[in-house]
This record gives structure tokens, sequence and C-alpha cells, in this order.
């Protein structure tokens, strides 16, 4: 078994230093050079009508939420982006498993991991929050392939196959330097689940927290005053933020091809299309013949008060032309359905715009 963890990680990384060469011909089939141009072109040109109905829409349903929202939706064929609070930053939650497993395909293909690499979880392992894996670790562990545990951080987005990915693949630093490596802007990864929901409850964290109830027992004894500061202290300035332009910068670039090899792209993108989270957000709004392959993000409750509410996905139209989404509601007290209405608004959004300009109509959105 290779190594992993921090140790590991650094390994990896010298060698990974005489692969370069090899690793900017397997990942990059599309130069950035070449897109990059193209990307400005698209939005120095004059928006179409439909365009200027979609910016309108997206922009309504962003003024017309009660709560702290941004939304941004990219054309990903021409790179033309519509947006509201674009460049600002929200708390991604469970969206930052996405980053994860990017890193993950990323030392994959660079040949420092295999998909098939055996990795143990073991009761010091665990997390907290949602990790269904946790069931199924018994006093001697529970092993499986690396590409299954990617697989189900993203699918069920499991807390503890989502931090045994982050360790098998380096840590947090591996994911920075995988975004710093391929310019992901705005785009912000924190210390790890466990470290991170600690802070936002005004905690530091335990071990004994990943048993049961433990964590739930140790927050409800914070003093409300401390852990209202930690919550709004994240709320205001998230260790984890990203900004919904950046977002959809990330996957246009995955769905380009430009972020990992055919094999890894193909992969990743097939494990998003089978999320089962968030089935009433951004899926909610499809018509028939359309799909989505996307990553939900849902965060802490203070109150009434939930920092991060969050779907991030590429729509497929049936013409086979893509769109990138991303709604991330940073703080918000309106009822779940209410978030989920808008985010299905945002999807409906988008498939408008698609008829409109398949058709060459200009017609509302509906």
């Amino acid at each position: 078994m290779r190594m992993t963890g921090g140790a590991a990680y650094w390994a990896r990384r010298m060698r990974m230093l005489g692969l370069a060469g090899l690793a900017l011909i397997a990942t990059t089939p599309h130069a950035n050079s070449a897109q990059a141009p193209a990307r400005m072109a698209a939005s120095a040109e004059a928006p179409t009508q439909a365009q200027r109905i979609l910016d309108s829409r997206i922009r309504e349903l962003g003024r017309g939420f009660d709560g702290a929202v941004g939304i941004a939706v990219r054309e990903i064929d021409s790179g033309w982006t519509a947006s509201w609070r674009g460049e600002d930053y929200f708390p991604q939650q469970s969206v930052s498993k996405f980053w994860v497993a990017l890193a993950a395909f990323t030392a994959i293909d660079a040949g420092m991991l295999s998909p098939d690499d055996r990795v143990t979880i073991r009761r010091e392992d665990l997390t907290l929050f949602h990790q269904p894996v946790a069931a199924e670790v018994g006093a001697s562990g529970y092993t499986t392939s690396l590409d299954n545990l990617i697989f189900r951080a993203i699918t069920q987005s499991d807390n503890t196959c989502n931090d045994s990915v982050l360790r098998t693949a380096g840590g947090p630093e591996a994911v920075r330097d995988m975004l710093t490596r391929h310019n992901l802007q705005g785009i912000r990864f924190g210390p790890g689940e466990r470290l991170m929901q600690s802070q936002i409850a005004g905690l530091q964290w335990q071990p004994g927290y990943s048993v049961g109830r433990a964590f739930y027992t140790a927050r409800s004894a914070v003093p409300e005053s401390r852990r209202r500061e930690a919550f709004q202290a994240y709320v205001a300035d998230p260790i984890d933020g990203a900004t919904p332009v950046g977002l959809v910068d990330g996957l246009a670039r995955l769905q380009r091809g430009e972020l990992l090899s055919p094999r890894s792209t193909a992969r990743m993108l097939s494990i998003m299309q089978q999320t089962r989270t968030g089935r009433q957000r951004l899926t909610g709004g499809l018509a028939p013949g359309w799909r989505i392959g996307h990553k939900t993000g849902t965060g802490q409750v203070l109150g009434a008060t939930q920092a991060g509410y969050n779907d991030i996905g590429i729509l497929t139209a049936p013409d086979g032309r893509h769109y990138a989404v991303a709604v991330m509601i940073g703080r918000t007290s309106a009822p779940v359905p209410q978030r989920m209405a808008l985010m299905q608004d945002v999807t409906r959004a988008v498939i408008a715009y698609h008829d409109n300009r398949s058709a060459g109509g200009f017609g509302g959105s509906r």
C-alpha cells in the first residue's frame, strides 16, 4: 500500500516535480492559454437578447431571496456568464468535496495514486455529521478502494469518506496546490471537516466527538455568546469560501477537459451524475431530457439561521449543450422549501435561456 497523509504528500510532491511535463500533457488536452482569449472575447461581445433576459432573471431571483445568496450561470461552450453577487465569497461546506475529488484524480493522473488503491478507515478516522460509512467500520476497520471512497464522498456526501480521500491525496495543502496549479481563482479550502465544523461551533476538536451524538452534546454546552460569535465570524469570512463565478469556472473547465485526463474527467462527471443528495435543489427544476451532475453543501444552523445551503452542477441539455450553475446561500432563515424553489427557478431559467437561444426566440424565462 502506498504511503498516505502529509508525509506521503511531500514524497509524492518531490516526484511530481520530475513529472511536470508529463502531467501537463495528460491533464490539459485544451491549453488554458488558448481558452482564455475565447472567454474574454465572449464577455466582450454585446449580449444577445436571450442573454439579457437570463441575466435579468438571475438578478431578479437573487434580489428577491430572503437571505445572502450568490448565483452564477456559465454557458460552457461560449464562456458567457450571468451572475448575482458572483464575486462574493460564500461558505462551501460539502461543495468543497468537489475539490478534494479533483485533487485525488490529479494525483491518479500523475501516477501517484491508483483508483484501485486500498484504503482502510479505522474508528479513530471517523468524523461527524453525515457519515454513513461509520456503520461499516468495525474493530478491524473498513477497507475499500480509493475510487469507492471518492464515489461515496460525492454521491452520498459522506464526511468520513471525504476525509479519507483528502488524507490519501495529501491533505488540505494538496488541494490548495491543485487549485494554484490550475489557476482556479475565487476558491478557498479549509483545514478539513473536523477542525472547521468545531471552529464554527466555538469548539476545539476532540476525537470523542465522532462517536454518536457527542459533538451535538458538546456544542449545546457552548455558551450562546461564544457560539454566536464563532458562527457569525465564519459567515462573514468563511475559511472554505468560494465565489459563484469561481465555482462555475471550475465546473466548466472540468467539463471541457482542462483539469484532468480524459479518463479521470469521464469518471468524475459520471460520479457527479449519480449524486443522491439534494434531489429537490437544482435537480428539482429539470425538464424532460435534461441531465445534471452536481454537488450539494449544507452547513450548521444556529437558531433559525443556516450558514451554507448550496448546490453546484453541470446541466446538460437534450442536444448536448452544457451549462455550469452555482447557487450559494451563505446565510438564511428562509424555510427550506423556499431555498429549494430558488434553486429550481435558476435551473428553469437556464432551460428557458437554452430554449430561446436554440429557437432564436426571446421569450421570458419560465
